[in-house]
């Protein structure tokens, strides 16, 4: 990770870079940040710019109808939040691919554009990464403010390879597994070959498939 003198007045995107909870507000409220993705854990920020390509799109896609596809045949309650962001105000905030939250006890989050209140809702059940590039980031200091947020589950794609790197979430640790904890009985095999059959199959062919395997 890198260290700056003061982010606040000129940060650097894409790498993390010391700043207090005031400093990292002011950047994230900048109107060249509206579209960056924001992230904030203990004393580090990284303001993410880069673009998103489409096989980042398209395995975001997939995921999402993957996960809610699973869940409603397997009668799992759950909502699903692409893009959305969640601040426990003064710690930590996360803009993540993916976000779900699991469960018979879910949130009654109000439909707006405003940020979702960890301390008022609770962090995600899962959430999902997708790295188009490197996975350090994701598996470093990503991995960390998951930790330490709370989440119960997280999964790294990475889209060249069309792996998954999945963890559960335990007392602020994690360790890896191939099958989820918090949607009982799905295979992270499973995944995998849903998106290295999406490399060759039309969205239509692969949930069909999908609904094979989940039946």
């Amino acid at each position: 990770m890198v260290n700056t003198i003061h982010p606040s007045a000129n940060p650097l995107t894409d790498t993390w870079v010391t700043a207090t909870w005031e400093e990292f507000s002011i950047v994230v409220s900048r109107p060249e940040f509206e579209q960056a993705r924001c992230y904030y854990d203990a004393g580090w920020m990284r303001i993410e710019t880069m673009p998103i390509d489409f096989a980042h799109g398209r395995d975001n896609a997939l995921l999402a109808a993957a996960v809610s596809l699973y869940g409603t045949l397997k009668n799992i309650p759950f909502l699903s939040i692409t893009n959305g962001s969640f601040r426990k105000t003064g710690e930590r905030e996360c803009q993540p691919d993916l976000a779900f939250y699991i469960g018979d006890t879910l949130p009654n989050i109000p439909r707006s554009n405003s940020l979702v209140d960890i301390d008022r809702y609770g962090s995600p059940t899962l959430v999902i990464e997708i790295a188009s590039t490197t996975l350090s980031d994701d598996l470093g200091q990503k991995r960390l403010l998951y930790e330490r947020l709370g989440v119960a589950e997280y999964w790294v794609v990475q889209v060249e390879a069309a792996t998954v790197i999945a963890f559960t979430i335990v007392d602020r640790g994690s360790r890896q597994i191939s099958v989820s904890t918090v949607l009982p009985g799905l295979t992270l095999t499973t995944i995998e070959s849903a998106l290295q059959r999406s490399q060759t199959e039309d969205d239509g062919a692969v949930t069909r498939w999908l609904l094979q395997q989940f039946q």
